[in-house]
């Protein structure tokens, strides 16, 4: 192969590679809100903030930490989300925002959390932890609870309900263990 070609093959390889890169972190994100998902409208997060928050994980060593420094980006990401959509109206439980435009529930929580959490995954900044599906909890049919779920990855594979659903808008999710959770544990709202 002709040193010629060769460099532009190596150019063409990294300037796609940055391109792909800045495509993903400028990826799309569906933000949940008006309860159940009624409404939902998309975010782009600029790679320069999203990074900015992301760098709060890179500083974790070891998982309590990483879950620490999850709840802090959970809320920023919301904060983040606020600027393109009326979430930033939404306040912790389900009764302070009542009838307000871009108010939220714990189906839009769990699944724009969710949301949020696989991309901070995608992004490779989670070292301790996993993303699981939603978890609901219930007591009898109508007191329903849906949450975001984490689990540590190695040998102890707890797992921890990750829930912005408790907090007005931009403030840190509160993660507790999930089986804590599923009894009712987390802030009276």
């Amino acid at each position: 192969m002709k040193p010629a070609f060769s460099r532009f093959l190596f150019l063409l390889a990294f300037f796609t590679s940055g391109l792909a890169a800045q495509a993903h972190a400028e990826d799309a994100i569906e933000i949940c809100f008006n309860y159940s998902c009624r409404t939902q409208q998309p975010v782009v997060f600029a790679p320069e903030p999203f990074n900015a928050i992301l760098q709060e994980l890179a500083r974790t060593e070891d998982a309590e930490s990483e879950r620490a420094a999850l709840a802090t980006v959970v809320g920023n990401l919301y904060a983040l989300a606020a600027e393109q959509t009326p979430i930033g109206n939404d306040k912790g439980g389900n009764y302070a925002d009542d009838g307000v435009w871009g108010r939220m529930d714990c189906i839009d929580h769990s699944t724009t959390t969710t949301r949020f959490l696989k991309r901070i995954e995608a992004e490779g900044a989670l070292r301790w932890h996993r993303v699981l599906e939603p978890a609901r909890r219930a007591r009898f049919f109508l007191f329903q609870h849906f949450s975001a779920v984490i689990e540590e990855t190695g040998e102890t594979g707890r797992r921890y309900a990750v829930d912005s659903w408790f907090v007005d808008n931009g403030k840190p999710a509160v993660i507790l263990p999930l089986k804590d959770w599923m009894k009712g544990a987390g802030p009276n709202v």
